[in-house]
């Protein structure tokens, strides 16, 4: 059994932790978000445009749209996940890996909707959203969604969230992310939108993007595909379901 809320020096079994999340439940209700007490937050990323229309085949928004679906948008350096990739979308279980230096926290959360719709503007609209499970860091909710604008042939990255720090942190974990966390939320959310706008460009080039052949760990997966080991990680502090 991996130990929940432990320290552990080194080597860590994200297969064991992923399977963990099975018996987690959503830690929160969404009856508790309202501001001040949770960041609500939606950001913008401009991508390739296309023609006015429907998404055009082998297009923008199509490269993004398979990009946004296997979580390659995701900074390495700052948030991995570990997943099943033949699990259906719809309530499939990630395991997050938050790095802070030498400090990697593992947080689950659960894949609880997604959006393939025509809107009433015009918009075309895909993606999906997570909820955070018992033990995150934070409680909430983040919907990832690639949207173009059919009047326009404007395409863009959009998340979504709201979040709060989840209230049974322990007093040096909670520390360090009152300290660090919100910086590092925000960052990650302008890199997620410089990497999906990269690849999709280098996709439209008829490049690979990302490169590499990724991680496994056994039938599981790593995200990013050019997520990589660095010397300094078996000298990392891990915790599983630090809040």
């Amino acid at each position: 059994m991996t130990p929940r809320g432990d320290w552990v020096f080194g080597h860590l079994d994200p297969a064991r932790a992923w399977a963990d999340l099975a018996d987690a439940d959503i830690n929160y209700s969404v009856d508790e978000v309202r501001r001040p007490a949770w960041n609500i937050d939606t950001h913008h990323a401009a991508l390739p445009a296309e023609k006015p229309g429907e998404p055009e085949p082998g297009g923008s928004w199509e490269a993004a749209r398979e990009l946004v679906r296997d979580y390659e948008f995701s900074p390495p350096e700052i948030i991995r996940a570990v997943f099943d990739p033949a699990s259906p979308l719809l309530g499939r279980d990630l395991l997050l890996e938050a790095r802070f230096h030498l400090m990697h926290f593992y947080c689950g959360v659960r894949i609880t909707d997604v959006v393939d719709e025509h809107r009433a503007n015009g918009d075309r609209a895909w993606g999906w959203a997570y909820e955070t499970l018992e033990g995150h860091l934070e409680r909430g909710k983040v919907t990832y969604e690639v949207v173009k604008h059919q009047h326009s042939g404007e395409v863009e990255f959009v998340a979504s969230s709201y979040s709060q720090d989840a209230p049974t942190l322990g007093r040096l974990t909670s520390l360090g992310w009152r300290l660090f966390g919100r910086r590092t939320q925000l960052r990650f959310y302008r890199r997620c939108g410089e990497r999906l706008r990269g690849f999709v460009e280098a996709r439209l080039r008829g490049e690979q993007a990302p490169a590499g052949e990724g991680m496994r760990v056994g039938r599981l997966v790593v995200a990013p595909t050019d997520a990589a080991l660095h010397r300094w990680d078996t000298l990392a502090l891990h915790r599983v379901a630090p809040g």
